[in-house]
C-alpha cells in the first residue's frame, strides 16, 4: 500500500479552506522518506507556487518548484551549456528528429519506474495545457524506439529543440492516468479550480512535496531513491512564502531563514556589510513591461497615444531611483547577447514630445485607465507601478491603480480586467523569438501564440519574421529577422518597456555552494545544494 499526498488547491486558486487528507492506493510501491541524514533549507521567497501540477502557469515560481520536484530531460549549467539529466545523452538522427537516450533505474515518487513512455505523454500534456502549447507548437508526435531510447521530432527543422527540453518536466503517466475519487480525469490540466494533478505530484526529482499550507508553508523532504547520488546533502527544505520585503531581509539576519529570493535592491548594502550572509547577484534577462490593451481603450489603437505613454515612462529614472541601478533599462524585449538584440535603440523617455503627442491625437485632457500589476511578483513592482502611474499623470492619464498578490494577479490578468496590465518575461528558450511569441505575436488561442498579450497588439509582419526565425538554421541570418522584428514593436511602441531585472539570492554563510547553484534563469538547483 501507498501513502499518497492529498491536497486540495489552495485557497488562492480556490477560494476556499483546504485541507490535506490520506489516499490508500494498490499495486504501488510506498513513497520513500526523507533521506536518513542531512541538512535542513529554511527557504524564504516572496510568493510559493501556485500548484503542485507542473504545467499550471508557466511562471518563473512554477519552474523554481518543477526543478525541486521533478526533473528536466536537460537542463542549463551556469554557463548556459546543456547538461544531462533524464537524458544522458542525445543525437540528431535527421533535421526534424532528436533521439534521446534516457537514464536506467529511475523511479517516480510514485515507484513507478521512469520510461520513454512518460515523456511523451508529458510532452503530450504539455502541447493540450494552455500556457505551454505555443512554446511546443513546432514539435509533432515523438517515436517511442524502447523503454530508454525516444525520439522527438518537429514538424519543420527548428533550431531549439534542445532549449525546449529543458522544459519537458516528465510526468508520472501511470500515476496520472485513471480518474480520481471524484470521478474526474486525473491529467486534467486546470488553471484555478480543483484537479487531481493541482494537489498530488509524483516526480523524478529530488524532493517530494509532503505537505503545504498555500501562504503559509511547504515541507518538501529528499526522496530516498533519487536517482542521483551525487548531490547536495539537503535531506529538508522548509519553503515559508514571506511576501514583505523587509520581513523577509529580517528573517534572514535574524538567522530564521537560510536563504530568500529575490532581495531588494534597497538592502543589498545592509546585507553585504553583514558578516553572517552573502549576497549574490547576476544581471537578469527578465523584462518587465506594461502592455496597453486595445480592445479595451480606443485611444490605444492610435500609435501617436501609444507613443505618448511610453515616452512620458522616464524608465531610466525608475531603475536609478527605485531600483538603485541594480537593473538594466530596457527599450526592448531582447537583452544583450540575444539574438535579436538591437545595441544602438535609443531611450524614449521625453515628457514634451508625449504631451505634444497627445495634443496630436486629440487627447490633450487626457483620460482615465486601469491598471493593475502585482505586489510579491517582480522585485519592487508595487513602487514601479506607482511611479508609472504618477508618471503618466504628467500627460493628463488618470491612472486607477490596483495592486495585488500574485496568486490573484494572474487571474486578472488573464481576464484582462484592466487596460493596462504590468507583466515580466524571461525568455523560457534563453531566445529572443519567445518574449514576441508571448507578449507581443498576434493572440491566436489554437497555437498559444500571444498568451500573455493582454495588449492584443498585432502586427502580422511581425509574426512572419519571428515564424520564419524558427525554421532558420542560419544564425546570422535567424538573428536579422529577430532583430527586424524588436525593431518594428519599438518603433510602433508595441509595449511600454521597462527594464530587465537583476538577479539577487541572499544566504547564511552555512550555505556552502550557494554560487554553484544559481543561474540567469533564476531555477537554483536546490538538490545540488550543500550546507554545513
Amino acid at each position: 500500500m501507498k501513502r499518497l499526498l492529498l491536497l486540495a488547491l489552495s485557497a488562492a486558486l480556490l477560494g476556499l479552506a483546504i485541507a490535506g487528507c490520506g489516499e490508500q492506493k494498490k499495486e504501488e510501491a510506498p513513497k520513500a522518506e526523507s533521506a536518513v541524514a542531512g541538512k535542513t533549507l529554511r527557504l524564504a521567497i516572496d510568493a510559493d507556487p501556485v500548484s503542485l501540477d507542473p504545467h499550471v502557469q508557466l511562471s518563473g515560481g512554477m519552474l523554481q518548484y518543477s526543478h525541486m520536484v521533478f526533473d528536466p530531460l536537460v537542463r542549463w549549467t551556469k554557463d548556459m551549456k546543456f547538461e544531462p539529466r533524464l537524458a544522458e545523452s542525445w543525437e540528431q538522427i535527421d533535421p526534424t528528429t532528436l533521439r534521446f537516450h534516457l537514464r536506467k533505474g529511475v523511479t517516480f515518487h510514485s515507484g513507478n519506474p521512469f520510461t520513454a513512455k512518460d515523456v511523451a505523454w508529458t510532452l503530450a500534456r504539455l502541447k493540450q495545457a494552455i500556457d505551454y502549447k505555443g512554446l511546443y507548437e513546432p514539435f509533432g508526435e515523438p517515436v517511442i524506439v524502447d523503454d530508454h531510447t525516444i525520439d522527438i521530432k518537429t514538424v519543420r527543422p527548428y533550431g531549439l529543440t534542445l532549449n525546449m527540453c529543458t522544459y519537458i518536466f516528465p510526468m508520472d503517466s501511470v500515476f496520472y492516468t485513471g480518474t480520481d475519487d471524484k470521478g474526474l480525469p486525473k491529467d486534467a490540466n486546470v488553471k484555478t479550480e480543483y484537479s487531481f494533478a493541482n494537489g498530488n505530484e509524483s516526480g523524478t526529482g529530488p524532493f517530494m512535496v509532503t505537505s503545504y499550507e498555500p501562504g503559509q508553508k511547504w515541507v518538501l523532504k529528499r526522496f530516498q531513491n533519487y536517482w542521483d547520488k551525487d548531490t547536495g546533502n539537503v535531506s529538508e527544505i522548509v519553503l515559508t512564502p514571506i511576501t514583505e520585503d523587509a520581513t523577509r531581509v529580517a528573517a534572514l539576519l535574524a538567522g530564521d531563514v537560510d536563504w530568500i529570493m529575490p532581495v531588494p535592491p534597497q538592502d543589498y548594502e545592509r546585507i553585504r556589510s553583514t558578516e553572517k550572509v552573502k549576497l549574490i547577484t547576476m544581471p537578469g534577462t527578465r523584462v518587465i513591461t506594461f502592455q496597453m490593451n486595445v480592445n479595451r481603450v480606443e485611444a490605444f489603437k492610435d500609435k501617436r497615444v501609444r507613443e505618448a505613454f511610453v515616452r512620458a515612462v522616464n524608465n531610466v529614472g525608475i531603475v536609478q531611483t527605485i531600483m538603485k541601478g541594480d537593473a538594466t533599462p530596457a527599450f526592448q524585449n531582447s537583452p544583450q547577447g540575444y539574438a535579436g538584440h538591437i545595441a544602438d535603440l535609443a531611450p524614449l523617455y521625453d515628457l514634451e514630445k508625449a504631451k505634444q503627442l497627445m495634443k496630436d491625437a486629440g487627447y490633450e485632457q487626457g483620460f482615465t485607465v486601469s491598471m493593475i500589476a502585482p505586489n510579491n511578483r517582480y522585485v519592487n513592482d508595487e513602487k514601479i507601478a506607482q511611479a508609472v502611474a504618477a508618471m503618466l499623470a504628467k500627460i493628463n492619464v488618470k491612472v486607477e491603480l490596483r495592486t495585488m498578490p500574485k496568486a490573484q494577479f494572474w487571474d486578472e490578468f488573464d481576464a484582462q480586467v484592466a487596460d493596462v496590465q504590468m507583466i515580466g518575461w524571461h525568455a523560457d528558450t534563453e531566445d529572443s523569438a519567445n518574449y514576441i511569441e508571448y507578449l507581443n505575436a498576434c493572440p491566436n488561442k489554437e497555437t498559444g501564440w500571444g498568451q500573455y498579450n493582454s495588449a492584443n497588439y498585432c502586427n502580422a509582419k511581425v509574426d512572419e519574421l519571428v515564424l520564419a526565425a524558427g525554421g532558420e538554421t542560419d544564425m546570422a541570418k535567424r538573428a536579422a529577422m529577430l532583430q527586424e522584428a524588436e525593431r518594428m514593436l519599438y518603433d510602433d511602441f508595441a509595449f511600454i518597456p521597462l527594464h530587465w531585472q537583476m538577479l539577487s539570492w541572499a544566504a547564511s554563510n552555512k550555505v556552502a555552494n550557494a554560487e554553484e547553484i544559481i543561474n540567469v534563469m533564476d531555477f537554483p538547483y536546490f538538490g545540488d545544494l550543500n550546507m554545513e
